[in-house]
């Protein structure tokens, strides 16, 4: 065995007894009596309590938010599936039986749907996504409330090949399995679960990525195989540990991504998000559907507008014939949805909704009278702030790279699911063995690291603290929280030993 072998485990031993050391005392050593103040030295200021500090994070990041990250990772991982699902079970609704002919128009396709469907108001029509896909004729029916009534219609033979009730366009299966990794189907007290998770996300894989990386700088790391590999001679807490963090290390990117764009939708980091936007001037640009000539100007800011509203009422079928015909004249290829106005001063909307990159998301406004063109919107002219969202939740969700971006997230939910594993494994490792003090699991790292932290390192990180606190609101609170009850323990523990 040569000498740079036989020195890797001993560098090793080296930073488990500091480990060792950032866990407190000796697992197998009981706790003395605590010291009178006294006699206690003043605590010498380290820079190297910055990492006892974030173990200490990392832990109880680790093992009191864990849940709420692998109930999202395995809903998440469900969610994934759903492209396939809804074509397993909605095949009948969403495909048609023999591609080929003339495609009808759509007054025809409206006709047979409302022949078979006469309840509620048209609200919109949505072409095929590909030839063997049918036309969607979207029907708001006040019963159903932010649902639609969806009639699904063969685009070659008019005829209508079923309905669903859907949302935004998610069929009953993909909204259920929304519902639960967005909320637990617990409504917006729900919500909070899925913005803990997304909360704390990053601020686990960022703590355990300057731990690891800071543990790894001895022999091991003078090559990227130490860092990226796990020690697969390694044995016992050693190898579970490799494990978990070599793992980590090739999430950690697809986990703040993941992170990232969950909070922009969350509840109460996402509200923060939306002030950022108009502060920023990051909104997509406003679509004015306005008729020339019109006394009261109309501006149309929703990304869903026509759903579930009542604007088709009195529209004419061949009017969307109309409009899309103007639409594709002015280059508007791809997935379409047509929108009836809301009012006699209002045009009517085609927009491309076309998720898969290349995405595609112009807005015309259509006058159906003249068949002219009264307004448009073109993706490219979106801000980049709002780019980055708009396709970071089309990443998050698995449609923007199509069955690629599925695998991608499948991969990441079953490594973060491992990960959690293997972290809570570390943890039974570390338990105390001896027979006078048994224990279910390892103790916890040492508190009052922050007491030995530089003060220059202070005056910057709470204020920084404070700042992340009222950005991301579920984070400051859980972390006060927190704090709160550490420091209730702490005291609690102290009385007893005095």
């Amino acid at each position: 065995m040569s000498r740079r072998t036989e020195e890797i485990p001993q560098n090793e031993q080296k930073q488990d007894e500091q480990e060792q050391n950032e866990h407190g005392p000796a697992a197998e050593r009981p706790d003395g009596p605590a010291k009178p103040s006294s006699e206690r030295p003043r605590p010498a200021r380290s820079w190297a309590e910055v990492r006892h500090l974030l173990v200490r994070l990392h832990f109880y990041a680790g093992v009191l938010v864990a849940p709420f990250l692998l109930v999202a990772a395995l809903t998440g991982l469900a969610y994934t599936l759903t492209p396939q699902l809804d074509r397993l079970v909605y095949g009948d609704q969403l495909r048609v039986e023999h591609v080929g002919g003339e495609v009808r128009p759509l007054a025809e396709q409206i006709a047979a749907a409302r022949a078979a469907h006469p309840e509620g108001t048209l609200a919109s029509v949505i072409t095929p996504p590909g030839p063997e896909d049918t036309t969607r004729v979207v029907l708001a029916v006040p019963e159903l409330g932010e649902n639609q009534r969806t009639v699904f219609v063969d685009p070659y033979t008019a005829e209508v090949r079923g309905e669903l009730t859907t949302w935004f366009g998610s069929t009953p299966l993909t909204t259920w399995l929304d519902d639960l990794h967005r909320n637990l189907h617990l409504g917006e007290t729900g919500r909070l679960y899925s913005e803990v998770a997304a909360s704390w996300l990053w601020v686990a894989v960022a703590g355990g990525l300057v731990l690891w990386l800071g543990r790894a700088r001895g022999l091991r790391a003078r090559s990227a195989r130490g860092v990226l590999l796990p020690d697969r001679k390694a044995k016992g807490v050693r190898r579970t540990r490799s494990w978990h963090a070599a793992t980590g290390v090739w999430l950690a990117l697809g986990l703040l991504f993941l992170s990232a764009t969950g909070l922009t939708w969350s509840n109460y980091g996402g509200e923060r998000f939306g002030r950022l936007l108009d502060a920023a001037n990051g909104n997509a640009p406003a679509l004015n559907t306005a008729l020339p000539g019109s006394d009261a100007p109309a501006e149309d800011h929703s990304e869903h507008a026509g759903h579930g509203g009542s604007g088709g009422a009195g529209a004419d079928p061949a009017d969307f014939d109309t409009a899309l015909a103007a639409a594709r004249g002015a280059g508007l290829g791809g997935i379409v949805e047509v929108t009836p106005p809301a009012d006699a001063a209002s045009a009517w909307v085609v927009a491309q909704t076309d998720n898969t990159w290349p995405v595609h998301y112009d807005r015309v406004a259509v006058d159906t009278t003249s068949g002219e063109i009264t307004s448009r919107t073109r993706w490219a002219d979106h801000p980049a702030l709002n780019k980055l969202s708009k396709l970071g939740v089309q990443g998050h969700m698995g449609v923007l790279f199509g069955v690629a971006n599925q695998i991608v997230l499948a991969l990441i939910a079953l490594g973060l699911t491992a990960v959690i594993v293997w972290g809570y494994r570390m943890w039974w490792q570390r338990r105390p063995t001896r027979g006078d003090r048994p224990a279910r699991v390892g103790r916890a790292p040492e508190r009052g690291a922050w007491r030995r932290i530089p003060l220059p390192a202070l005056v910057l990180g709470i204020p920084a603290v404070a700042a992340l606190g009222w950005a991301l609101p579920v984070l400051g609170v859980t972390l006060a929280g927190f704090l709160v009850v550490d420091a209730v323990v702490g005291a609690v523990r102290r009385r007893r030993t005095a």
